[in-house]
């Protein structure tokens, strides 16, 4: 049976979370799981404009983790009983590993630096952000009902992730890392 796009039960700017409770769709649940798929989207133009095959397949794997990671936030805690798939520290180590082999390649970092550069790099800024945006409406709803630590936790790492990325293809990319330099009052 195919899914169907439209179902009408939204019309009245409601939404049901998996196990069927209605909710408002600016629910916190709902703009923490709506801003992982705005992510989602993200890696997958960065995924996109990527030439790295071992990249794209990370890549490819965070998009897997973050349909999983939806899953998790579009349950009802409480009520759905739907069994669904969940992240694990090994999710996480992933990115450790990449970070630290990435840095081992990267010229140390002494200032904060600017986005940009070309626009590869900066569509990996730009998903960086919308991650830590995630990140930080999961968090609110985790201060407000249950939700599996282990997103935040991959959130975080992926963030990370993301930045030592950008880094990465501004080097492969031999475009123009800019430092940041405050300017400070006189």
């Amino acid at each position: 049976m195919a899914l169907k796009i439209y179902t009408k039960t939204g019309d009245k700017g409601q939404t049901s979370l998996l196990g069927g409770t209605r909710v408002r769709k600016h629910h916190m649940r709902i703009e923490a799981y709506g801003t992982v798929d705005e992510l989602n989207s993200w890696i997958g133009l960065l995924r996109d404009s990527v030439t790295d095959e071992h990249t794209k397949t990370i890549l490819v794997e965070v998009q897997d983790r973050l349909f999983t990671m939806g899953s998790s936030l579009a349950s009802d805690p409480v009520k759905s009983k739907v069994k669904i798939p969940h992240l694990s520290e090994a999710d996480i180590t992933v990115f450790e590993k990449e970070i630290d082999a990435m840095d081992a390649q990267l010229p140390p970092m002494k200032n904060f630096v600017l986005p940009g550069g070309h626009i590869t790099v900066s569509h990996c800024h730009i998903t960086r952000c919308v991650c830590r945006r995630a990140e930080r409406r999961v968090i609110h709803l985790a201060e407000n009902e249950p939700v599996d630590e282990l997103v935040i936790k991959y959130l975080n790492r992926l963030s990370d992730y993301l930045f030592m990325l950008a880094r990465k293809l501004t080097q492969d990319l031999k475009a123009t890392e800019v430092p940041w330099k405050p300017k400070m009052g006189e």
